[in-house]
C-alpha cells in the first residue's frame, strides 16, 4: 500500500507540475485576449443576471440561470476556500494571495468559455434532460475521431473524480471537522451524509438545483459574515495587509516567526495551483452545470456562469486569506505538531484569534462541513452526467445508490483503524491525477474551439447592444 500511495502521490506532483499550470493559466490569457477582457467588460451586467434577474422565463432547460450558478457553485466552494488558501500562504506566504487573484481573473473568460461551449453543443437526452459539458462538446464540436477520443477521455476521468475528489474526501473532510470541534462520531456523520446526500440526488438536477439554490448561499453568507467581522475589528491594518500581498508577490517572502520564507516562484505556484484547485476554472466541470440551465442564448447563460469564479476565487477566498495574514495567523506556531499552521488549522487559527470568545473555530468547522457537502451535491451532478455518456441512461440509478455508498464509508473511514485511515490520503492522491487528466481534453477543446466561442460572444453582442 505504501508503494501504491508513493507512486500515485508522484504521479499527482507530475500531472500538477509547472506544465500544467502554465497550460490552464496560459488558456485564460489567451481566452481573456481573444474576448477582449470580457470578463471585466461584462462583469456588472453578469452579475445582475445571476443575482437579480435570476432566471430567463419560457426558455428550454432544466434549472433557472440561478440555480445552475448555485450547483456550480456548491461543486467548487468547498474545502479549497478554506483548507486551500491557507496551505497556498503557508507554502507561498502572502503573495500567493495576489496569484490566486490572477489565476480567478484570467480563469473567469476560462469558465465563460466552457459554458458557451456546453450550452452550444448540449443535448436532449432520454429522459428529456438537457446533458452537456466537455464530453458533448469536444465529441459535435471537433468532430472527427480526435473529438470521439477526447471526449470519452474526459468523462472517463470525470467519472472518476467524482468518486474521489467530489464524493469521498469531501465526506471525509465533513467527519473529520465535526469530529475535531464538536466530538461527534463519524458513524452519525456518515450515516446522516448518506441519508441526505440520498435524498437529494435521487431527485436528479432538479432537486440538486432546488436545493443548492437555497442552501449555498446561506452557506457562503455564513462564512463570509464570519470573515469580514475579524477584518473588520482589524480594519486599521487592511491597507498595510494590501500592500503586502501585492509586494511579495514579486518579491522573496521573508521568514517570519513560524514561516520560513518563500521564493517568489513559490508563491506562484501555490496561488496558481489553489487557485485552480479552489474555483476549476479549465476542469470543464462548469460547462457541465450550464449546460443544464434554461436558456436560449449561450452567451446569457456564459455570463452567469463567469460570475461563479469571481465569487468562488476573489471574494470567497479573498476573505478567508486576508483574515489569515491580517491576524498573523501564517506565521505562528501549532502547539501540537510544533511547526507552523497549514491548511484547515491555520483558518481556524486566524478565526479564532480574530473573533472574539469562542466563535472563530466553530465558524470555520461548520463552514468546512457545509462547503464540503455541497461540493459533494455538485460533483455528483457531473458524476452522473459522466457515466450517463459513457454506459448509458440504465447507469444513472446504480450510480447514485454507489454514489451515496461511496458518501458514507468517506466519513465512516475516519472510526477505522489508524493505519486504514491512513491509507485514505491514496484517494486524495487519485483524485488529483484525474482531476489533472480532466483539464488536458478539456483545455484542447478549449483552444481548438476558440473560434466558436468568438463568434457566439460577437454575435450575441450585436444583437443585444442593451444587455438589459
Amino acid at each position: 500500500m505504501e508503494r501504491i500511495q508513493l507512486s500515485i502521490g508522484a504521479i499527482s506532483s507530475l500531472v500538477w507540475g509547472v506544465p500544467m499550470l502554465l497550460l490552464i493559466l496560459g488558456t485564460g490569457v489567451y481566452l481573456t485576449w481573444i474576448l477582449r477582457g470580457l470578463q471585466f467588460r461584462e462583469l456588472g451586467h453578469s452579475l445582475w443576471l445571476a443575482l437579480v434577474k435570476r432566471k430567463e422565463e419560457g426558455a428550454e432547460g432544466d434549472i433557472s440561470h440561478f440555480q445552475a450558478l448555485m450547483t456550480a457553485l456548491a461543486a467548487t466552494v468547498g474545502v479549497g476556500n478554506i483548507a486551500g488558501v491557507a496551505t497556498a500562504i503557508a507554502a507561498g506566504g502572502p503573495g500567493a494571495l495576489f496569484w490566486m487573484w490572477i489565476t480567478g481573473l484570467v480563469g473567469m473568460a476560462t469558465k465563460y468559455s466552457e459554458a458557451v461551449l456546453g450550452v452550444r453543443y448540449r443535448e436532449v437526452d432520454g429522459r428529456g434532460q438537457m446533458a452537456g459539458g466537455p464530453m458533448y462538446y469536444l465529441r459535435n464540436g471537433l468532430g472527427g475521431k480526435l473529438g470521439a477520443v477526447l471526449g470519452f477521455l474526459f468523462a472517463l476521468f470525470a467519472a472518476f473524480a467524482a468518486f474521489g475528489i467530489g464524493n469521498m474526501v469531501q465526506s471525509n473532510s465533513v467527519a473529520d471537522a465535526l469530529q475535531s470541534t464538536f466530538d461527534v462520531r463519524p458513524f452519525w456523520t456518515a450515516v446522516t451524509i448518506a441519508v441526505l446526500t440520498g435524498c437529494v440526488i435521487l431527485g436528479g438536477i432538479r432537486w440538486i438545483g432546488r436545493v443548492t439554490g437555497f442552501f449555498v448561499p446561506i452557506m457562503i453568507v455564513f462564512y463570509m459574515l464570519g470573515g469580514l467581522v475579524v477584518l473588520f475589528i482589524h480594519r486599521s491594518e487592511l491597507l498595510e495587509v494590501l500592500r503586502l500581498v501585492i509586494t511579495e508577490a514579486f518579491t522573496p517572502t521573508a521568514a517570519a516567526g513560524g514561516f520560513l520564507g518563500a521564493t517568489v516562484r513559490e508563491a506562484i505556484r501555490w496561488g496558481v495551483a489553489r487557485g485552480v484547485f479552489s474555483n476549476e476554472s479549465g476542469l470543464g466541470t462548469g460547462g457541465i452545470a450550464a449546460a443544464a440551465a434554461q436558456t436560449r442564448e449561450p452567451v446569457r447563460q456564459a455570463f452567469v456562469s463567469m460570475t461563479q469564479t469571481f465569487i468562488d476565487t476573489i471574494v470567497v477566498c479573498s476573505i478567508t486569506g486576508l483574515t489569515i495574514i491580517i491576524t498573523g495567523a501564517w506565521t505562528r506556531i501549532d502547539p501540537i505538531t510544533g511547526s507552523a499552521y497549514t491548511g484547515a488549522p491555520l483558518t481556524a487559527e486566524a478565526f479564532q484569534t480574530g473573533l472574539p470568545g469562542e466563535w472563530g473555530a466553530a465558524i470555520v468547522a461548520l463552514g468546512l462541513a457545509f462547503f464540503a457537502f455541497s461540493t459533494l451535491l455538485g460533483w455528483a451532478y457531473y458524476g452522473e452526467r459522466a457515466i450517463e455518456y459513457l454506459l448509458g441512461e440504465w447507469s444513472i440509478l446504480p450510480y447514485r445508490i454507489l454514489f451515496v455508498v461511496a458518501a458514507f464509508f468517506g466519513a465512516f473511514v475516519l472510526q477505522l483503524a489508524e493505519e486504514q485511515a491512513q491509507g485514505f490520503q491514496l484517494v486524495w492522491d487519485f483524485s488529483d491525477v484525474m482531476n489533472g487528466a480532466m483539464a488536458i481534453p478539456n483545455l484542447i477543446g478549449l483552444l481548438l474551439l476558440s473560434r466558436v466561442i468568438t463568434e457566439e460572444t460577437r454575435s450575441y453582442l450585436a444583437r443585444h447592444p442593451k444587455r438589459r
